[in-house]
């Protein structure tokens, strides 16, 4: 299924902060969802010593690199601490996927700063002042341990951060401003379900799913027959039924359209208020739904601002794609390579995007 929320009974503290560097944004939620997918870098030499790669003629240099990185790196271990990084995903260590994310959100600034000098965006007056009190504010937080992990950052390389930043959240704000489609009801309608799951796969220590043997399978579904006669009998309640057999860290799920699993979605929605489905098989396993709700108001009014903020990232990302496709990327692989997360305790800023968003939201 698409949408599961978990209490992490299961997931264990790893998981979580894999699944959460693999969804990293440091810039405003305006800008999620248009990565940089297309950037066909070029590795070459002739780099200074603090230049990580260039775009045209923009160039971002290891102290900014570092500002992203250390920030992102100290807000996880604050929640999810230190020992997360050398953990293997299946395309290297988390370490290595938080590096992919830092170099993919600063290159799509670094375009996206570009396509707005195409488009004549700059910062006016009142803009520029806030760009330099952001600045003022996060570097003058910053201790010696600070800098230093920031290879000797300057307010004037925070001050071009945080006016990169402003110029990227404008050009989005420019190109979607005339983006305001009607959702309908329909559209948008999110229903509320009670589940019962019967899982078909178990969780290692590393937090991996390991699917249920066929044997074991059979198992399963025999539990989840068992589950659906008991319910049917009407001697016991659906509460009561979960209560016994439910395997779900949730069993109460709110959703629209496109959220779920196909073959969930499909029974979900297909079902009226207060009916069972029959058991269906998902990628989670057996699992019987009952509808609460064929329409919440409040969840589809959320919704249809999810959907149309979604139709904006759309309507940006083919421009932005296609301007990105026409642009010269150099990547100092070396340098890039031999950068590290910091292991000085004493480092703490983590704030870098909460001053930005305090000055310009």
């Amino acid at each position: 299924m698409k949408r599961q929320h978990r209490n992490s009974k299961f997931h264990n503290i790893t998981g979580k902060a894999i699944a959460l560097v693999g969804a990293f944004v440091l810039a405003s939620s305006s800008l999620a969802g248009c990565g940089m997918t297309d950037r066909k870098i070029v590795f070459t030499t002739g780099f200074s010593d603090d230049e990580v790669f260039r775009i045209e003629d923009s160039v971002c240099s290891l102290q900014e690199a570092m500002v992203y990185l250390v920030n992102t790196q100290v807000g996880y271990e604050n929640t999810f601490g230190s020992e997360i990084w050398k953990s293997e995903t299946d395309s290297g260590t988390v370490e290595d996927r938080l590096k992919e994310s830092v170099l993919a959100k600063l290159a799509q600034i670094k375009a996206m700063n570009l396509l707005a000098k195409e488009n004549e965006i700059t910062l006016d007056e009142a803009e520029e002042n806030k760009a330099i009190a952001a600045a003022q504010e996060y570097y003058s937080s910053l201790t010696d341990s600070d800098i230093a992990a920031m290879k000797g950052v300057t307010e004037d390389d925070i001050l071009q951060i945080m006016r990169e930043q402003a110029i990227a959240d404008k050009l989005y704000d420019y190109i979607i401003r005339d983006i305001n489609p009607e959702i309908s009801d329909d559209e948008a309608r999110t229903i509320t379900v009670e589940q019962l799951v019967i899982k078909t796969y178990e969780v290692d220590a590393s937090g991996e799913r390991i699917p249920l043997s066929e044997t074991q399978k059979k198992t399963a579904y025999l539990r989840a027959k068992e589950a659906a006669a008991v319910l049917r009998s009407g001697e016991s309640s659906f509460e009561e039924v979960s209560a016994t057999y439910n395997e779900s860290d949730e069993s109460v799920l709110s959703f629209g359209k496109g959220e779920m699993e196909e073959v969930y979605e499909v029974a979900a929605f297909n079902l009226g208020t207060e009916e069972v489905s029959d058991i269906i098989e998902t990628s989670e396993g057996y699992v019987i739904i009952k509808c609460i709700s064929t329409f919440n108001r409040e969840e589809t009014e959320a919704n249809k601002v999810k959907i149309v903020a979604k139709r904006k990232r759309e309507v940006f990302g083919q421009q932005y794609d296609a301007f990105v496709g026409t642009l010269t990327k150099e990547l100092n692989e070396p340098l890039w390579n031999s950068v590290e997360l910091v292991s000085d305790a004493n480092v703490r800023s983590s704030d870098f995007i909460e001053v930005y968003k305090k000055h310009f939201d």
